[in-house]
């Protein structure tokens, strides 16, 4: 992610996220947090937005922490959200990371599903934990980052939206 993706990556935040970050708190990430790191999926076609997801993961010690991931409402179920979770993973990885966290509302049944299909399971619960409504949020941990298994994921994920994106006259 870079400072001039912030406009579009707040066009995705408002519309998928109650309270929406800050084009500050992004700013801030990118500049001034040395721990984190954001990544976004660009498209390549033509009539499709020029972003179509984005995540970021931060470096605590030996574990690291999803603190946002989004796909472009008008994408979703496309894969997209898995494609980036495992470069997020990657990243950790990468970064000597054992294990990683995020946090996500008990409601968000597409969210958590995501998530247990790569690895996550539920450690914890954070009661009223969004401000917006009181939700809670399930705490959720990735144990080990082997990268052999997370690089298998990934071919599975590109296969896999290889085929979903086949049969469209563009793609992401």
């Amino acid at each position: 992610m870079r400072l001039e993706d912030i406009p579009e990556v707040m066009a995705i935040e408002r519309r998928v996220f109650t309270p929406a970050w800050s084009s500050g708190i992004y700013r801030r990430e990118l500049l001034a947090n040395p721990w984190s790191h954001y990544r976004v999926v660009r498209s390549r076609g033509v009539g499709l937005p020029s972003i179509l997801a984005y995540g970021g993961v931060w470096q605590m010690g030996d574990v690291a922490h999803i603190p946002t991931i989004a796909t472009h409402p008008d994408y979703s179920g496309r894969h997209l959200g898995s494609y980036l979770l495992v470069h997020l993973l990657l990243i950790a990885a990468e970064l000597g990371c054992t294990e990683v966290t995020l946090e996500v509302r008990v409601s968000n049944v597409r969210a958590i599903a995501l998530y247990r299909r790569h690895g996550f399971v539920e450690v914890g619960r954070r009661p009223r934990y969004y401000s917006d409504n009181d939700e809670d949020a399930l705490l959720m941990t990735r144990y080990g980052l082997d990268r052999r298994r997370l690089m298998a994921e990934l071919t599975a994920v590109e296969a896999t939206l290889a085929q979903i994106w086949l049969g469209q006259t563009t793609s992401p």
